[in-house]
């Protein structure tokens, strides 16, 4: 045993471990308990004697004689313990018989705790019903609370409706509280309420009562519209305060409603009936004594012939065919400006032609009609189609007698200004009634230009027809200084093109033709063209078809005006230049080898008479032209031309047919020539 103990001795060196088996005791796990602990022990010992060659029965023997020399020792330590063991056993006793008192005690709070739970549980259960029952209580507290206090008439209620005067302004909050009331009643009777019938008795009395004085204050505030000289734009503002005033009757008292209608609209109906027909007939009064008729057209003819389309009947005719200041009465200022008073007008003397009239009288209308429409959709609470048919109500009779009279006066007006004007001042007011969201009006601005329209295209035509009809010969003394101005305002009706384009540059073409010399005629056509092509400018847009078409005609007619103004002092050299470009595409140049003399005269002709010629020609062109921008255009364009024909003129001495020439020395030096003339171009 020894030698295996030896060789199972464990090799320090290496640090191997020692595997027992199940003799190793002192591994981590070798965890037992008593019982298996004995047996262990007993199986080392077994195995020990074994290798030892010990005698198991000697071994035995031995072991018996241990265990009780071990038992007589622990025999002899529990009698040394014995008092500190009863000790312990009685103490063990006392906390034995102390645990079970207290779970006696636990058990007991235990059960306890289970009880009052289910109390808790059964006093939630409670609770939530009497909140259930409180909140239903209040609920019926709450309507049963509402439905007393509707029932109940207070009795300043019924002294304020009584009576304080419609104007305090308790009896409008009481008027309010009636009003809910009766409401409330009637709610009530639907449901078949009881109650109702203790308080309708009184509520209808109340009623009856508060429709009364309503009605009679507004039909006093209505009648007093009727008062010469007032100004019914307070009482309407009065009203407009106590607009519930209506509304209640409107509610409860229809009949009487209709009738504080009904009445409203005749009595304003009349008032304005009567207040624009006499502005109306008032303003004509101070109407220009001179107005144009059928005769005052374009194309009159002046038998007299005391000048160009003059006609000595009327004095102020310009003012027919020139707007002048006529179109100031479209200015924000003027249209939007305080009406005519007719008799300060006439007292004053003051006349004024038909547009300002027509200004005045409808911007009192716009005035009026606007305000009219906004009271009564406030004051009788109407609106759309209800509101317009209440207006025409009021200002159908009104507006019928406007249109009866231009209607009337469109017939027998030749003034084509004058309707012109009146067709942009509906259209500018037009747009103001828009703005302000008022469409009372917009059927009565559609069947006045439905009345001036036709007629200015009829005054029109007719002022075509004259221009067709006219003999220039029997116009009188012309001059080569533009005449009648036409000034338009988009939008154009087609028969206006067809003056201008047509008619009239016909007509033009037939008076420039009674001037002798081509000259004037150039002047006169040149003159029209930049007046008429200034105007078109101003109220047209720059790529319209008849600004382009008197463009082509004014610039065709200018360069030929320019052409014929150079002949005369540059004739000569023109024409040389002319005929030797001619000759030089052919390729002939040399047939004006031998006109020697005819280049020297005009090579020294040129350069001694140039200077007074273009000054000269400067002064001529700018006494032709009353346009100084169309004058000055035209002077450049002559200038230019001179010099592209002298520089033509050099380029042709150049040529070696002409070198010899000994007066080519004498040429004018074409930069030197340019500097000179630029000193004869107005702001060149």
């Amino acid at each position: 045993f020894t030698d295996v103990l030896q060789q199972m001795k464990p090799d320090t060196d290496a640090m191997a471990p020692l595997n027992l088996g199940d003799l190793d005791l002192t591994t981590d796990e070798f965890i037992l308990d008593e019982a298996t602990f004995h047996q262990r022990m007993v199986s080392f010992h077994l195995n020990l004697c074994f290798f030892q060659g010990v005698d198991l029965r000697q071994y035995s023997k031995q072991v018996e004689d241990e265990l009780q020399r071990i038992e007589q020792a622990s025999i002899k330590d529990y009698i040394k313990e014995s008092q500190n063991i009863a000790s312990l056993h009685n103490q063990i006793t006392a906390c034995d018989s102390i645990l079970e008192r207290m779970e006696g005690m636990l058990s007991g709070f235990q059960s306890d705790l289970s009880s009052i739970s289910s109390e808790i549980q059964t006093l939630q259960q409670q609770s939530v019903s009497m909140n259930m029952r409180l909140k239903n209580r209040q609920a019926v507290r709450s309507h049963l609370s509402q439905l007393v206090d509707e029932l109940v008439v207070p009795g300043a209620m019924i002294q304020v409706i009584l009576e304080s005067p419609v104007t305090e302004q308790e009896f409008l909050e009481q008027l309010h509280e009636l009003n809910n009331k009766i409401n409330f009643a009637k709610e009530l009777s639907f449901r078949e309420t009881l109650a109702c019938s203790d308080i309708q008795d009184i509520v209808d009395r109340l009623k009856i009562k508060a429709v009364t004085k309503i009605r009679e204050f507004i039909l006093q505030k209505i009648y007093s519209f009727r008062k010469p000289m007032t100004n019914y734009q307070i009482p309407q503002n009065t009203l407009l305060k106590y607009r519930f005033f209506y509304q209640f009757l409107l509610a409860n008292e229809r009949t009487v409603a209709k009738e504080i209608r009904d009445e409203y609209v005749d009595t304003m109906s009349k008032i304005y009936y009567s207040y624009f027909k006499s502005y109306s007939g008032r303003l004509l009064k101070v109407q220009y004594e001179e107005v144009a008729d059928k005769d005052d057209l374009m194309g009159v003819e002046d038998t007299a012939k005391k000048g160009f389309f003059s006609k000595p009947s009327l004095k102020s005719r310009n003012t027919i065919f020139t707007l002048g200041q006529r179109g100031a009465v479209l200015s924000p200022a003027e249209l939007e400006g305080p009406i005519l008073i007719p008799h300060t007008a006439q007292r004053g003397d003051c006349r004024y032609p038909y547009e300002t009239l027509f200004r005045s009288q409808h911007y009192a209308l716009l005035d009026n009609g606007c305000r009219e429409f906004l009271f009564l959709s406030d004051f009788f609470m109407v609106a759309g189609n209800s509101a317009l048919d209440l207006f025409n109500s009021v200002m159908g009779k009104t507006l019928s007698l406007f249109l009866k009279s231009m209607s009337t006066y469109v017939s027998d007006c030749y003034d084509s200004i004058a309707v012109f004007l009146c067709i942009h001042i509906i259209l500018r007011f037009r747009a103001i009634t828009n703005k302000r969201t008022i469409p009372a009006l917009d059927k009565y601005w559609d069947a006045v230009l439905e009345l001036l329209w036709p007629r200015f295209e009829l005054i029109l035509e007719m002022n075509i027809q004259s221009i067709r009809n006219t003999d220039p010969q029997k116009l009188g003394v012309l001059d080569t200084r533009p005449h009648y101005r036409a000034n338009p305002h988009p939008p154009w009706p087609t028969s206006v093109g067809i003056l201008q384009l047509v008619e009239v540059e016909n007509f033009v073409l037939k008076m420039a033709a009674e001037f002798p010399s081509r000259r004037d005629q150039l002047i006169f056509l040149i003159n029209n063209y930049d007046m008429m092509l200034s105007v078109l400018m101003e109220r047209a847009a720059d790529d319209s078809k008849e600004v382009e078409g008197f463009q082509q005609l004014l610039q065709a007619r200018s360069q030929e005006f320019i052409e014929e103004i150079l002949s005369s002092p540059f004739g000569g050299m023109i024409a040389f230049v002319k005929e030797s470009e001619a000759l030089t595409e052919k390729g002939q140049l040399d047939r004006l080898k031998n006109d020697e003399a005819r280049i020297t005269q005009l090579v020294r002709g040129f350069s001694s008479t140039w200077k007074q010629s273009v000054e000269a020609l400067s002064q001529d062109v700018m006494r032709s032209f009353t346009n100084f921008k169309n004058g000055t255009g035209i002077i450049q364009g002559a200038l230019t031309q001179l010099i592209q024909y002298y520089h033509g003129f050099h380029k042709v001495l150049a040529q070696p047919t002409f070198r010899s020439l000994a007066v080519r020395s004498e040429l004018i030096n074409l930069h030197h020539l340019m500097v000179e003339v630029k000193k004869h171009k107005p702001n060149f």
